[in-house]
């Protein structure tokens, strides 16, 4: 997505034409390729996997505070909005500072906001330091870990991308359970402590975002230049003996005393040098990064507000409209079927097996069954996408009518499978904007996503306390879905009948 110089190994030089052409990576599609897939998979397991499993955590912070649900439920929204919204600003941190070290800011602020997020004394307290600080470092670690994917691949893009992101349905399943567990055994608060902990793992799989950089000539392991320090040679040394010895027999000092001041000139002059050195280095480095920031910045502008403005496609400013409403109808079930288990008195068996576990399961193998159902040569990408958003909304629907353990898994499967079609995303956003504008478009999407995470758990919250029932919560979710996909709808079949117009008048004329 964002291009990095420290990630691709280019370096600023004087000359354009002193720049040598690079051969293929050998770790591109193989070697250390695999262990950046590894990391995305745990990034997605510590930030998706965490943020699906907040209505653990709803359920303690409505007890706690006492407060409404469409307040109380601002908390995990703002963490999954902020995550996402932020995305398409990420980055510029990606531009200057690299993948690797802003991955690992990240774990560092998202581990800060969950340990200060135990102290709370209220909700408006949650809201700084779980929403919007542990959000905020969710963000720069999770663009991060699908960008350093898409570079270390070339032919098995789509199978890697696949892999990794399974990591939000199987970090569902886990932190459903340790989060449970945590609450049960140690309480809310130090729960969310022991989290912070564990979400330090982030700067460890940061740690494993290698940047992707060429082999450099002339240049030590580390990276750095090679110096040259002169060296007196065998001769001169053998010279400056004999020399030593006459001066010595003429009274001039001996070799110990004309060594030892050349040492000292040596060390005067190497501590001078060094010192250049290092103001050169500090001078290119800030040079460097003012050169980042601002070509960052300038590619950023001109790919959202400039001429080539992606909002100038029509059937991508609908592909927005649905990303609006799409996302909250998959957040909405993770954050207050909680609550609905024990306001249907089905706490037992859901103990047994959470209903969020079961999404998050079966959303791993929507993932691989859509990808492979889309990679059919006969089948068109378009055509799953709509099939399994018609499924969601479906099952958005059904789901207030269950009111019984089994049905409320079979509903639960089947959004789970359904939204497996995020896996799709890219390459429908792809297919809409061309390979070019992919970055920038699916950054756009991505932030529509995080409104829709949003503004969704809220909205249904605010709902149930109107209604005293969660059922319109969900109609009303599956309504605005269902507009946000007559969007997807409508500007195709606009395009189509404008063609076959067109078409029409042309053989008219013939």
């Amino acid at each position: 997505m964002y291009t990095s110089h420290e990630d691709i190994g280019y370096d600023f030089e004087d000359d354009p034409k002193d720049k040598k052409t690079l051969k293929p990576h050998p770790d591109i599609d193989g070697g250390w390729a695999w262990m950046v897939v590894l990391s995305s998979f745990f990034v997605h397991i510590l930030i998706m996997g965490s943020q699906m499993a907040l209505g653990v955590l709803n359920v303690e912070w409505l007890e706690e505070f006492h407060q409404s649900r469409g307040l109380t439920a601002w908390v995990s929204s703002l963490s999954m909005g902020i995550t996402l919204i932020v995305g398409p600003f990420i980055g510029l941190f990606i531009n200057t500072c690299g993948c690797r070290r802003t991955a690992i800011i990240g774990g560092l602020v998202n581990s800060l906001g969950w340990v200060l997020s135990a102290y709370a004394a209220n909700v408006h307290y949650l809201f700084i330091t779980f929403g919007v600080t542990a959000g905020f470092g969710s963000g720069m670690a999770y663009l991060p870990a699908v960008v350093m994917v898409g570079r270390y691949f070339q032919k098995r893009r789509a199978l890697a991308q696949g892999l990794s992101t399974t990591g939000t349905g199987f970090g569902t399943f886990l932190m459903t359970v340790l989060l449970k567990y945590l609450c049960a055994e140690y309480g809310w608060r130090n729960a969310m402590i022991i989290q912070g902990a564990i979400s330090l793992n982030l700067c460890v799989c940061g740690a494993l975002m290698r940047p992707l950089a060429p082999g450099k000539d002339e240049k030590d392991p580390a990276g750095r230049d090679l110096q040259i320090i002169p060296a007196h040679s065998t001769e001169s040394v053998k010279t400056d003996g004999q020399q030593g010895r006459a001066d010595e027999k003429e009274g001039n000092p001996g070799p110990e005393e004309t060594l030892s001041e050349l040492a000292g000139q040596a060390c005067q002059e190497e501590t001078g040098h060094r010192k250049n050195m290092c103001a050169f280095r500090v001078l290119k480095t800030v040079s460097q990064l003012t050169m980042r920031v601002r070509k960052g910045f300038q590619d950023w502008y001109s790919g959202y507000f400039g001429a080539a403005s992606l909002f100038t496609n029509r059937v991508f400013v609908a592909f927005i409209f649905w990303a609006l409403f799409a996302y909250s109808s998959f957040v909405v079930p993770f954050i207050h079927l909680p609550e609905i288990v024990n306001l249907y008195n089905l706490s037992e068996q859901n103990d047994v097996f959470p209903l969020t576990s079961i999404i998050a399961i079966v959303h791993i193998f929507g993932k691989v069954i859509l990808g492979i159902v889309a990679d059919s040569p006969c089948i068109s990408v378009w055509n799953v996408f709509l099939m399994a958003n018609f499924t969601l909304v479906l099952s958005i629907f059904i789901l207030p009518l269950m009111h019984t353990y089994a049905g409320l898994a079979v509903v639960c499967a089947l959004i789970g499978f359904s939204s497996g079609y995020f896996s799709l995303m890219p390459v429908v956003t792809e297919d809409l904007v061309g390979i070019e504008h992919l970055a920038n478009a699916y950054g756009i999407i991505i932030c529509a996503n995080g409104i829709s995470a949003l503004l969704g758990p809220p909205f249904a919250g605010w709902i149930y306390d109107i209604t005293q029932k969660y059922d319109f919560s969900f109609y009303v979710c599956g309504l605005l879905y269902l507009v946000g996909i007559l969007f997807l709808l409508i500007q195709p079949c606009i395009q189509i009948i404008k063609q076959s117009r067109k078409k029409s008048m042309g053989g008219a004329r013939a």
